[in-house]
């Protein structure tokens, strides 16, 4: 099958087209021919070897963490999907690939397609969805009434987190450059703070969450923004010490990641709020919860750019540069 490997850390030139063996299904694995998978800065961060010490992945490796596709094959323990079925998935960390023609995936990690959407779109949700979910829901317990800020609300985790918070009664207000001010009205938020004009910690005040996916200055200053009790979480900043329990890191390493969130945990704990790390995990069950409120009209996908299979690295690229306007950038395969 043709696929994108990566075949050094450090360098776009590391990725490169290649012909690979179609994936062998194990007995809990479903087959599936990818029709689209979308790109997530996650993948720069891999094959620019920024991930090295968390996924160490050996080169040479399919890169991709997001698709949509059909069933081609199942394992002979597999109870929850036949051949034809269309499917969607965020793989799990340690099974990556989506920028290639077949997948081998853990029925656990799949569900069914939203039945309203194109496989382009489908392809757009799994990693930003499940983020969402694992932090609003599973993590932070949003409630009705509470208020939600959302970094980078235009991007691809912030037009699904701002939906989701929207669904879960919370009053959301989120932060975006003033060409997608209306964008991310139309998604729901309550409040819109353009940071080309404004400084959101000015703005905003007394927030129970804050979801922070860009790290650095905005992080530290989004500790300010929270009343006491108030829980900070982040997808961008330094990890934890649990981050690295669910890893199964050595105790080195959980360390080395304790002593990185040292000094925003520190602030948190004097501010009388709460950091944390949050690293989402491959989930169809939670996929599946998904998909009810995605086919009840309650969440929808904004894809920026459809890439043909074969511009995968300049798709990489495009959202490297920060050209994607809003959502998410898509490979279409051909």
């Amino acid at each position: 099958m043709r696929a994108f490997l990566v075949d050094r850390y450090g360098s776009r030139a590391g990725l490169r087209a290649g012909e690979v063996p179609d994936p062998e299904p194990g007995a809990h694995d479903v087959l599936v021919r990818i029709r689209a998978a979308s790109v997530n800065p996650l993948d720069r961060m891999i094959l620019d070897g920024k991930m090295r010490t968390v996924l160490p992945y050996r080169v040479p490796f399919i890169l991709g963490n997001d698709l949509a596709g059909t069933v081609v094959a199942v394992g002979t323990a597999v109870t929850r999907f036949r051949v034809g079925d269309d499917v969607y998935a965020r793989p799990d960390k340690n099974r990556i690939g989506t920028f290639a023609e077949l997948i081998a995936v853990h029925q656990d990690d799949l569900a069914i397609k939203p039945a309203a959407l194109s496989m382009e779109e489908a392809a757009s949700l799994p990693l930003v969805a499940l983020t969402s979910w694992q932090v609003l829901v599973e993590r932070a317990r949003v409630q009705p009434g509470q208020k939600v800020l959302v970094h980078g609300g235009s991007g691809g985790l912030g037009t699904i987190a701002i939906q989701l918070a929207k669904e879960l009664g919370a009053q959301v207000a989120t932060t975006t450059s003033t060409g997608n001010v209306d964008v991310v009205k139309s998604l729901g938020a309550d409040v819109v703070v353009d940071y080309k004009t404004q400084a959101f910690e000015t703005v905003l005040h007394d927030y129970d969450l804050v979801l922070d996916s860009l790290g650095g200055e905005t992080l530290t200053k989004s500790l300010d923004v929270l009343k006491p009790g108030g829980k900070l979480i982040s997808v961008a900043g330094p990890p934890d010490a649990e981050f690295g329990r669910e890893l199964g890191a050595n105790p080195v390493i959980r360390l080395a990641m304790s002593a990185l969130s040292f000094p925003t945990r520190r602030r948190a704990r004097r501010r009388g709020v709460t950091y944390s790390f949050l690293f989402m995990k491959a989930g169809g069950d939670q996929l599946r919860e998904l998909t009810a409120l995605i086919d009840a009209g309650k969440i929808r996908p904004v894809v920026d750019t459809v890439f043909p299979f074969a511009s995968t690295p300049q798709a990489l690229e495009h959202v490297a540069a920060g050209h994607a306007k809003a959502g998410k950038v898509v490979v279409r395969m051909t």
